[in-house]
Order: C-alpha cells, then sequence, then structure tokens
C-alpha cells in the first residue's frame, strides 16, 4: 500500500513537470513568431512610403522637390524654353525618319531627343510647383530675346521636305546651331536674372550641354560631303 502510494505520486509528479515544459515552450515560440511577422511586414513595405526629392520621379515628387523661391525671370525661361525644346525634339524626329542620314549625325538627333524630353519635363514640373500656366502671355511671349533661335514653319517644311541622307543631314545642323544659339542666349539671361535654384541649374545645363553641341555640329558641317 505505501509502495501503491509512492508510485501514484512520482506519477502525479512526471505529470506536472511535463505540463510545465509544455508551456515553456509555447511562451517562447510566441516572441519568435511575433519576430518572425515583424519582419515580414518590413520587407513587404513599400519602398515609395518614404517621400522623393527626385526631379525626375512622381509628380508629386518632383514638384516637392523644387523650390517654391522663385521670380519673373524663372516663370518666363521655363514657359519659353518649353516650346523651344518641344521645337528641337520635333527636328530630330523629322530627321531620324528620313533614311541614308549619316550615322554620326544621327546619333547627335537622337542624343537632342533624348536628353531635351527630360529638360520639359522638369520645367513643366516647375511651372505646376509655381502655380504658373504652361504658356506665357501673348505680351510676354514678345518678350525681347525670349524664344529666339525657333525655326519658322517655312525652315520647318524645308526640312520634312529634303532629300535623304547629307543633304537632310546639313539642313538639321544649320537650324539645330541657330536653335542652340538661341537657347544659349535664354539661357545667360535666366543665369542672370533668375532666383529659383532648380531653375538656374537647368540653365547652366544648357549652356554647357548646347555649347559642346554647336561645336560639334559645326565639325560635322565641315565633314559633310560638298553639294550635299
Amino acid at each position: 500500500m505505501q509502495r501503491s502510494t509512492t508510485l501514484t505520486a512520482l506519477a502525479l509528479a512526471s505529470a506536472l513537470a511535463l505540463a510545465a515544459c509544455g508551456s515553456a515552450g509555447e511562451d517562447t515560440a510566441a516572441p519568435e513568431a511575433s519576430t518572425a511577422a515583424a519582419t515580414a511586414d518590413a520587407s513587404t513595405a513599400s519602398p515609395s512610403a518614404s517621400p522623393s526629392t527626385s526631379l525626375s520621379g512622381s509628380p508629386s515628387g518632383a514638384a516637392a522637390a523644387i523650390s517654391a523661391e522663385h521670380n519673373d525671370a524663372d516663370v518666363m525661361f521655363a514657359q519659353m524654353m518649353l516650346p523651344h525644346h518641344e521645337q528641337a525634339v520635333q527636328m530630330s524626329e523629322i530627321l531620324l525618319g528620313k533614311d541614308l542620314v549619316p550615322g554620326e549625325v544621327r546619333d547627335l538627333a537622337e542624343r537632342v531627343r533624348d536628353t531635351q524630353a527630360p529638360e520639359m519635363e522638369r520645367m513643366r514640373a516647375m511651372l505646376a510647383a509655381w502655380d504658373a500656366p504652361a504658356a506665357p502671355e501673348a505680351s510676354a511671349a514678345q518678350h525681347g530675346g525670349h524664344g529666339s533661335g525657333m525655326v519658322d514653319e517655312q525652315g520647318m517644311n524645308w526640312l520634312r521636305e529634303a532629300e535623304e541622307g547629307p543633304a537632310a543631314a546639313r539642313l538639321y545642323l544649320e537650324q539645330m546651331t541657330q536653335h542652340h544659339e538661341g537657347a544659349i542666349e535664354m539661357a545667360r539671361d535666366q543665369v542672370e536674372d533668375g532666383q529659383n535654384p532648380q531653375a538656374l541649374e537647368l540653365a547652366q545645363d544648357i549652356v554647357r550641354a548646347q555649347e559642346a553641341e554647336i561645336a560639334e555640329m559645326e565639325r560635322m558641317l565641315r565633314e559633310l560631303p560638298e553639294g550635299s
């Protein structure tokens, strides 16, 4: 009888010990599961949650990256450079649609298109950030110096109707040289009179890039076959 009581007590102690071990295992697993869930949540968090500071990002991010500080010269620069760039892209697309254009001239036309199209987006973002219209008032559009270098409709038709190859390339290079000279004049006015840091930076970029391209185009013109 005493032996039976002792065995019963031992069995009860063992059962209690096993129950305690099971509870401890559950308590340990719970924090691990919580940690894993938190890690998963963090790994799936959208990277767009942080604010963008890039001008080339989303429209809202682009606007946030542009300083509200500006003056009338900044607005005029963006409003007048926009159609200027649009025409340069259009001229490049016309040339790229032709056959037998020398490879070096074709490469330049692609570079003009691929450089100026994103710059147009930057200027649109600037005007949106300043709550300014994309186009100036008629009186402002006639401001001296702005818009210089633009090719008139007759000149655009000459480019459209130009023969394939070197003849079209020559006309494009001559017109784009004039076009770049006008853009540089506008950009230098902006550097002198503007206030917004992003607009000033863009104007300086335009001066540097287009001065280099003018030198490049002048060399190409000298190397084109005579009579083209």
